[in-house]
């Protein structure tokens, strides 16, 4: 996954609290694990007006004209804006596949579902939560200038509005760590390739007998 330094794009913002993965991403979607192709179906229940087959082009449906993510300029959004508990419901990584598919960076909301945030974490999407009056702060501010811009800098743990107000905000040193240096599990477990190798061999020397291959019966 990539690094995240700081990130500044415009904010969509999505004023509902309990956004669950269902509509994240619906069941239906679910099939493939190619972590690609997912943006087009992002709120796939709210984007479109039309419930059609999983494999209709996004281009041949009907869009629904009031969805925050429809109308300029938030189709162009990067950083998603939301109230509590998003990421609730099912814990699919698809989900995080859709957003990030879809060209968002970063999800503020006032809080995070565990294993959503924890899937954000090994795919480099930044969750950023916020106190009930920061957030109510940004919804207020994007209601006086739509497409309103703000950067967010990881390591300094702030987000600067244009009027350079700064919020700041909390994160556990791990996890920023990991987005830090854009290494996921598998990566993290490859810096130790040479202690499990050498586990490995002293296995082999203390215990051969474990190592012997199998003969059918």
């Amino acid at each position: 996954m990539q690094s995240i330094q700081s990130i500044e794009r415009i904010v969509a913002p999505l004023d509902r609290a309990n956004v669950d993965t269902d509509a994240i991403i619906p069941k239906q979607y679910l099939k493939s694990i190619q972590r690609t192709g997912f943006g087009p179906h992002l709120f796939d229940h709210w984007r479109y007006l039309d419930q059609a087959e999983v494999h209709t082009p996004a281009d041949q449906r009907s869009i629904n004209p009031d969805f925050i993510l429809n109308i300029p300029p938030y189709d162009r959004a990067g950083i998603l804006l939301s109230r509590d508990n998003f990421g609730c419901g099912s814990s699919r990584e698809h989900a995080v596949w859709a957003l990030l598919d879809a060209g968002f960076q970063a999800v503020i909301a006032c809080s995070f579902a565990d294993i959503f945030r924890n899937n954000c974490i090994k795919n480099g999407l930044l969750t950023v939560a916020l106190d009930p009056a920061s957030i109510d702060l940004l919804f207020l501010a994007l209601k006086d200038y739509p497409g309103l811009s703000v950067r967010i800098d990881l390591e300094a743990q702030t987000i600067t509005l244009p009027d350079k107000r700064v919020l700041p905000f909390d994160m556990e040193a791990a996890a920023k760590q990991r987005l830090l240096s854009g290494e996921d599990e598998i990566a993290l477990t490859l810096k130790r390739a040479h202690n499990i190798r050498a586990y490995e061999q002293r296995r082999r020397n203390e215990a051969p007998w474990l190592f012997i291959p199998a003969t059918g019966g």
